[in-house]
């Protein structure tokens, strides 16, 4: 099997790229480092297609591991043929592996190994070759009776279990009926007790082809079945998968006829049937599960690039009923600058001295926003913070943002290390605040699993969707860079080519011997190698440095060519502290970039890379999208009418819609039929997390606080 090949193929990328990219995997390279640095090599490639080479690369990998395994254990049988090494070696899938591999695994006892114990092997091979097309099947199996086989009933039945256990491991034949259960298969539901309601109902009697049915019903069954409602099964029409053994194995007319079709109507549904069945489910459940890591992938990344609201102070809210809201106010670096606790909401209701409280807070600390907790006693909160704001001059807004996630933070050892005297709620209340100030910075605290952006993240595989989400943060981090000086050790360990240890390692520098002053002294900090300097050097920002390009996406390896850059236009270092070089790419295209890189001795795209940042030094790329919505004021789900147009933020994308906060505490849900004109698969096609939307009402249920909105404009 040649792997590139394979990999240039699906991935439509050329073998010399591939090559390359594989290379620098096992060569130990992160994905973000190679997304970022090794753009040449790669033809540009981003970080979401490298990692999806990087899984497609293990698989194959391990299918061919599994391979020699198989081919090992085969030659040691001796059974090993030139047919079989050739079928082993064309599988491109390890379910077409196994069930070449499947007749000489060894088994646990079964009815077909009894009979062969009996002796009756013989009897199934005149079975088998159906050659005999007069007398009596019952006059052969005389010669095998015993004192363990008494009748000729009996040795006939050993003889069928022995065929229908080697029809069942035929590889063609459970590869043709594994298509046929993908083509024609039905997954059928049905209640285990129709007297008990749950929030199942709708799978009560419920039936919908494998080749349809979408991921989120496929894993809401299936937790259906966990929780004892449902039973689940796989239909398939019988007579057509007979077929197949029958076309296989039934030959002309003969006296073995009747107990050939009975063998293989017993190795269908005894045998092929239930194995088959459990296989789509396995598949159908890992298809919907990544799938479903997918979406949460999308989403969690959406929410960690979102827009950082900088310079501000904030009032963060965390709501509660009986102990109060928990009030927290930070500086503009997220500095704890005054903690209380506050009764406005029932049963204390004492919304009079809250108010003192906070305007006294807000006027001490020149407060400009308040973030607002949307866990219980939130829509209390928030209707008591709109009637707090309606009272001060000065200008004031708040937004609710998810704290999901929040009390894992404040009960870990990281939020008790942060804030050792503050009680559980108070850390709460910071992670609130601070989510407003820098959502990215405050979240890669959470185990991102925690986060609560997707759907059924509890029923996926953790481990995969460990991987996949721990892979989205590393991303999202090494997208917008970090400052070396004031990243905290959980934000840097998500740095490209940093473990934990060498990310506290460098926190304990810092203390030591003070702020980074250039990125070279990260030589300096215990454990940092040469290798891991050159894969995490250009993430990390030094602004105020000795040199300017510290502050800058641009790696030290490429410090050389900057500088002659800057000596061909006549530029200087101080020039790109000043922000002068907002010209330079238009200069760049008026000499010709692609002369000049030659020129320079570097590839296009790094040339590119190195313009960007020098026209905008520390640039921050989440700058450049639309910041968060902030509101004054609060509707009430009463408010709403039908055609009402409403502006709100996505708050979750899942694969049959998207839920859009706008306001009234419940989230309004968009059916992926009304998000767009224009036909689309999936939601995430047109919207993410965070994105600012108008919407118009569509109906309301006040009684279930249910509000189905569309994205749609009005004919």
């Amino acid at each position: 099997m040649n792997i590139i090949q394979i990999l240039s193929q699906e991935f439509s990328i050329h073998e010399k790229y591939i090559t390359n990219i594989v290379q620098l995997i096992d060569e130990k390279n992160t994905i973000p480092f190679i997304a970022r640095y090794r753009k040449e090599l790669t033809n540009s490639c981003d970080d979401q297609v490298l990692r999806e080479i990087f899984d497609r690369l293990s698989y194959l990998r391990n299918l061919e591991e599994r391979k020699q395994e198989i081919i090992n254990s085969i030659t040691e049988q001796g059974k090993m043929t030139e047919e079989i090494a050739k079928d082993i070696q064309e599988a491109t899938t390890l379910a077409r592996l196994e069930d070449i591999y499947r007749p000489y695994k060894q088994k646990k006892k079964t009815r077909a190994s009894v009979a062969k114990e009996r002796g009756l092997t013989p009897l199934y091979e005149k079975m088998l070759a159906q050659e005999e097309q007069s007398g009596s099947p019952v006059d052969f199996a005389k010669d095998f009776l015993s004192d363990e086989i008494e009748t000729e009933e009996l040795a006939l039945q050993g003889a069928m279990d022995i065929f229908a256990e080697d029809a069942s491991d035929n590889p063609a034949c459970r590869d043709k009926i594994r298509k046929l259960y993908n083509k024609s298969g039905t997954i059928q539901t049905v209640a285990k007790d129709e007297a008990l309601d749950s929030v199942y109902r709708m799978y009560y009697e419920y039936s919908e082809p494998v080749q349809k049915i979408p991921s989120h019903r496929i894993l809401a069954i299936n937790r259906g079945e966990k929780e004892e409602f449902l039973k689940v099964s796989v239909l398939v029409p019988e007579e057509n998968c007979i077929a197949i053994l029958e076309n296989e194995y039934l030959k002309s007319a003969s006296i073995w006829s009747d107990y050939v079709k009975l063998a293989l109507a017993d190795a269908f549904k005894r045998l092929i049937q239930p194995s088959l069945e459990r296989e789509i489910r396995n598949m159908l459940t890992d298809m919907a599960s990544e799938q479903a890591i997918k979406i949460f992938g999308l989403n969690l990344k959406a929410l960690l690039m979102q827009p950082p609201i900088k310079g501000k102070t904030v009032l963060a809210v965390d709501p509660a009923y009986r102990t109060g809201c928990k009030i927290a106010v930070c500086d503009q670096t997220g500095k704890v600058l005054d903690t209380t606790v506050v009764y406005p909401t029932p049963p204390q209701n004492k919304t009079a001295e809250a108010k003192v409280i906070l305007k006294k807070l807000i006027e001490t600390h020149q407060v400009e926003i308040i973030s607002i907790g949307n866990g219980t006693a939130s829509k209390e909160s928030e209707m008591f913070i709109a009637e707090l704001i309606s009272e001060i001059e000065r200008p004031l807004s708040y937004m609710v943002v998810s704290e999901a996630g929040a009390s894992v933070y404040s009960a870990s050892k990281l939020g008790a290390t942060e804030f050792p005297d503050f009680d559980v709620s108070l850390r709460s209340a910071v992670s609130i605040g601070r989510r407003l100030q820098d959502p990215l910075s405050e979240l890669v605290k959470i185990d991102p699993k925690a986060i609560g952006v997707g759907q059924y993240q509890h029923d996926m595989p953790q481990k995969r969707l460990s991987e996949a989400l721990t892979g989205v943060v590393e991303d999202c981090v090494n997208k917008v860079g970090v400052d070396l000086n004031t990243a905290s050790a959980s934000l840097l360990e998500y740095v490209s080519g940093l473990s934990s240890a060498v990310a506290h390692n460098i926190v304990t520098y810092r203390e030591e011997n003070g702020a980074f002053t250039s990125r070279s002294q990260l030589l300096k900090v215990p454990k940092l190698g040469p290798k891991a300097y050159t894969q995490c050097a250009g993430f990390l920002k030094i602004p105020n440095g000795k040199n300017v390009l510290d502050n800058t996406g641009v790696h030290p390896e490429s410090y050389d060519a900057c500088r002659e850059i800057l000596d061909y236009f006549s530029y200087t270092k101080e020039d790109i502290a000043n922000e002068n070089l907002k010209s330079l790419p238009q200069q760049i295209e008026t000499v010709g970039a692609k002369q000049l890189a030659e020129q320079l001795n570097i590839g296009l795209p790094t040339l590119q890379d190195i313009v960007k940042e020098l026209a905008k030094p520390g640039r921050d790329i989440r700058d450049e999208l639309p910041p968060p919505l902030l509101r004054t004021d609060i509707l009430d789900i009463k408010d709403l009418k039908e055609g009402m147009e409403i502006t709100g933020t996505v708050r979750n994308v899942v694969d049959f819609g998207a839920f859009i906060d706008i306001g009234v505490h419940h989230d309004g849900l968009v059916h992926i039929s009304q998000i767009s004109e224009r036909f689309i698969r999936h939601p995430s096609e047109a919207l993410s997390v965070g994105q600012i939307v108008k919407a118009t009402v569509l109906s309301v249920d006040q009684t279930k606080n249910k509000i189905s909105l569309t994205l749609k404009k009005k004919s």
